[in-house]
Parts: C-alpha cells; structure tokens; sequence
C-alpha cells in the first residue's frame, strides 16, 4: 500500500507543473547517448508520449551525425570535416538524408506509435519547413558543399500537427528555395529557429554531459543557470569546449527570437525530461539572457 501511496504523491507534487505547461510548445533537440542506448531511448520515448498526454504541444528534432558517419564507412566514403562541418558533396547529401528522414527518423517514429503515442515523422523540406542557403565556409577558398544555414522557418505545418494531437518528429534537413538543392542542417541550430518561430516555452536540448560548469570537470563549479554576459566570459576564458558552442549559440538566438527558457539536461540519466520539467529541483543548466 505504501508504494501506492508514494506514488500518488509524486503524481499530486507534479500538477502545479502539469497545469504551468498545459497547452505550451516545448521543442526538444534529442540526441546522444539518449538516442543511441537501447534502455534509454526506451525511457524518453515514454517520456514523449507523457509530455503529449498531459496536455503539451511536443516537438521533437533529432540529430544523427555519428550514424551517417557510420553509414559512410560502410558505404566505403570517407566523411570530411572542416571547422566542425561535415563536408557534404552530392553523395554525402544523399547518404546524409537517407539516415536522418529514413532511418533515423522512421525509427523514432514508430517507437512512439508503439508505445501508444501519435508520430509523424518529417524532415525541414516538408511544406518547406525549414528554407536553407549554402554556408560559407570560414575561408573563402573552402566550400562546404551543401551545408545550409538557415534562412526562415515556416512553422504552419507543426502548428497543425501539433493541434491535431500529433507529435512532429524532424530530421535537420532544409530545402534551398533559391536553387531547389537540398542542405544538411545542424540539428541544434534547427531545434533553436524551430523553436523561435513557434514561440516555444520551453527548448531542452539532451546532451552527454550534466550542463555547464565555470571549471569543466569540477562539480562545484556546476553552473544550474547562466546568462549570456557569463556565457561571454566563459568562452573568453575558454572554458566552453567546441563542441557546446553551437549548441549555447543556438541557445541565445531562440531566446532572442521568441523562445522563453532553454536547458541543457543530461541525457543519459533516466527520464531526465520529466524531472526537467516536472520537479522542483530540476537538473542541468538554463540559460537565459
């Protein structure tokens, strides 16, 4: 009887925060060991479909790097990185959308409709969702090949998916109107100008690692919050590695842009997503202005 007990309890101790998100858009950049761990993905794909049933409007945007790298050894290419983009020839696109809009995403499609939730699976072309042009690379004598940034979000698509009781799942790939050529997208960048432009609550971004600290490695230095004047002193400093740039880059432009709160939450522990939102404690890092 007491575990029953315990357990309306936890479920009492969570309206307020069931009530505060009731109706609200939060966009969650999944990705990491969360998407890639059998036990784990199985946890935030139930965690999906929670968020869905109390009431919130879910958008999910995956990334997938590691597996079109994966699919290129197979397919005997060998992938090329520049300033932190893959360099993506015609054959590198191909091989690129072919695992984030079929594999990938299919699969996380139909983990959510197994599991009793309503998924539709999509990439940034559908209903030109995400419009994209050709990133310069940071020299003028490197092309990137159909690297695309982000040019405008056209949200109507999701609007009416996620008002129908949908959950979008989408893969990174953005349409170039100009030219009719399709992009690779940096999923981060994505889940942050999706997220402006549908006036999100909330954007979670599941990563490897805890959230920020002000010294990497020492865990007294955890940063729980962090604005951007700290940001700058943190990359001054240098204490922001490579790898977190984009994604607290990504962070500031949706916060400017129409997005009201982002974390960056560990995704590698359990149901990570529901004590993000529906707790008091909370874990990882906001960032705010």
């Amino acid at each position: 009887m007491q575990n029953e007990i315990d357990k309306a309890r936890v479920l009492t101790e969570a309206m307020p925060y069931i009530r505060q998100f009731y109706g609200s858009t939060i966009v969650v950049k999944y990705g990491g060991s969360a998407m890639d761990d059998e036990t784990l993905k199985e946890k935030v794909i139930l965690d999906f479909i929670l968020m869905k049933l109390v009431g919130i409007n879910l958008v999910v945007v995956h990334g997938g790097g590691p597996h079109i790298t994966d699919m290129m050894k197979k397919l005997g290419k060998e992938a090329v990185f520049i300033d932190g983009h893959r360099v993506t020839d015609d054959e590198t696109m191909e091989i690129t959308e072919m695992v984030l809009s079929g594999l990938i995403n299919k699969k996380i499609v139909s983990l959510i409709n197994k599991n009793g939730g309503k998924a539709v699976g999509i990439s940034g072309k559908d209903a030109m969702l995400i419009e994209a042009v050709k990133k310069a690379g940071e020299q003028p004598s490197v092309d990137l090949g159909q690297v695309g940034e982000i040019s405008k979000v056209n949200p109507e698509l999701l609007l009416s998916l996620t008002r129908d009781g949908f959950i979008p799942v989408i893969s990174p790939v953005g349409f170039g109107v100009s030219d009719g050529k399709t992009y690779n997208v940096n999923a981060d960048t994505a889940a942050a100008h999706i997220a402006a432009a549908m006036k999100a609550r909330r954007v979670i971004y599941m990563t490897d690692v805890k959230g920020l600290y002000a010294e990497y490695g020492d865990e007294k230095s955890f940063l729980e919050s962090v604005d951007e004047a700290q940001i700058k002193e943190l990359k001054k400093a240098g204490k922001i590695g490579k790898g977190m740039i984009p994604k607290i880059d990504a962070a500031l432009y949706c916060l400017k842009n129409g997005a009201e709160k982002v974390h960056y939450i560990d995704g590698r522990v359990e149901h990570a997503l529901l004590l993000e939102l529906f707790t008091e404690a909370g874990i990882g890092t906001e960032i705010k202005l």
